[in-house]
């Protein structure tokens, strides 16, 4: 019997246990490999990283973001990407009981592992990720290749939507990994799970890569991505307690969900060391602002590789503050509906019809309801780890 049992050692599930043991909070985490090394990419802007964070996590950081829409457009908004190992570290473990094994069955109170061990505790929270939810969900997709880090200063291109395709549209992202590395990343925003595929990015990254400058087969390859984009309309009813990318911390319109966990990995803890069970992390502006974010998505999906490039070129004209309150943050109601509604003003006319008829579109995007969309494509795209 324990206070807090946390079911996945991943970046939200270990920040959890980290931030949890500090608060006092007896803890158990489960996981069948609770020490693997981490290895994925993962991007942040910096003010959504919280204070506790050890700043040594940061590999490499700019402060300024790129996008092109198609026009260069450079925003005052501080870039980073962490070094997952570094990160892993610094989320220590040293007051959590940690049991390497793979839960069969989690309920609110109890964990079963396959091994026929059982364990209790006042609060479960499952924080095993979002992968494997209905087929029918929109999944982010990128294709990513290590180069050989430029000799200048790092750009961090979050969005370059030049020559993107009419039909299944996606975009490049590149960063600066660390001192010796870029990223190059073809990304496709958010799709149905059978429109685009991983071949068919790696051919689009390829033509974008400086051949000069691709780096040795001891950096990795290619990176793939594959995750989706939320894995209930609700995620506050869900039982037990989820938290990370399947807890609805993803952001539902753009895949980021790392900062966003790291977080509020120290709310749900001071909560839980009160005696709460995680009602915390849903407020109603939380819950409001989730579901005009899945609205968000909704309206991303219907659009073809022109129309998404008007609306980022929109939406990117906005001042910081108001981009800020609808890609970052998840209590900001009224900064949210004022960014939705800055969009819609500024984007094209035709546009504007588009964008009314996807925010409406029955279904809210239920998992396991296709939602037809009135474009070309059928669905759509962007990522990484706000």
């Amino acid at each position: 019997m324990t206070d807090l049992l946390i079911v996945g050692a991943g970046p939200a599930g270990r920040a959890l246990a980290h931030r949890a043991a500090r608060h006092g909070v007896q803890v158990t985490l489960v996981d069948p490999a609770p020490e693997a090394r981490w290895a994925m990419t993962i991007g942040a802007f910096v003010d959504d990283l919280p204070d506790w964070l050890d700043p040594t996590v940061v590999a490499a950081a700019a402060d300024e973001t790129v996008v092109y829409t198609p026009r260069r457009r450079s925003l005052p908004r501080a870039y980073a990407v962490l070094d997952a190992a570094a990160l892993q570290d610094a989320l220590t473990l040293d007051a959590v009981h940690v049991v390497p094994a793979a839960a069969a069955r989690v309920t609110a109170d109890r964990v079963h592992t396959v091994d026929g061990r059982q364990f209790t505790a006042r609060v479960v929270v499952d924080a095993r990720g979002a992968a494997e939810v209905s087929t029918t969900i929109p999944r982010q997709r990128a294709v990513g290749t290590f180069v050989a880090a430029a000799d200048t200063a790092p750009e961090m291109v979050l969005m370059d939507w030049r020559a993107t395709p009419v039909h299944r549209p996606s975009f490049s992202y590149r960063v600066r990994v660390d001192a010796h590395r870029d990223l190059v990343e073809e990304t496709s925003l958010a799709a149905d799970p059978t429109e685009i595929g991983r071949a068919e990015l790696a051919q689009r990254n390829a033509a974008r890569l400086p051949g000069a400058r691709v780096g040795p087969a001891e950096w990795g390859g290619d990176e793939w991505v594959d995750f989706p984009m939320y894995a209930t309309a609700a995620p506050w009813r869900q039982t037990p307690v989820r938290f990370g990318a399947a807890g609805g911390l993803m952001h539902p319109a753009t895949g980021y969900s790392v900062a966003e966990s790291l977080r509020w990995a120290d709310v749900l803890a001071a909560d839980l060391a009160a005696g709460g069970v995680g009602a915390a992390l849903w407020p109603r502006s939380a819950r409001w602002v989730y579901r005009l974010r899945l609205r968000g998505l909704a309206v991303l999906l219907g659009f073809d590789g022109p129309q998404l490039t008007a609306f980022f070129d929109a939406f990117f004209a906005l001042p910081i503050r108001t981009q800020r309150a609808y890609l970052s943050g998840r209590t900001d109601l009224t900064g949210v509906l004022a960014a939705m509604l800055a969009v819609f003003v500024r984007v094209p006319w035709r546009l504007r019809v588009a964008v009314a008829l996807g925010f409406l579109r029955p279904g809210f995007l239920r998992p396991g309801r296709r939602v037809p969309a009135p474009g070309p494509r059928r669905s759509p795209c962007p990522r990484r780890g706000p």
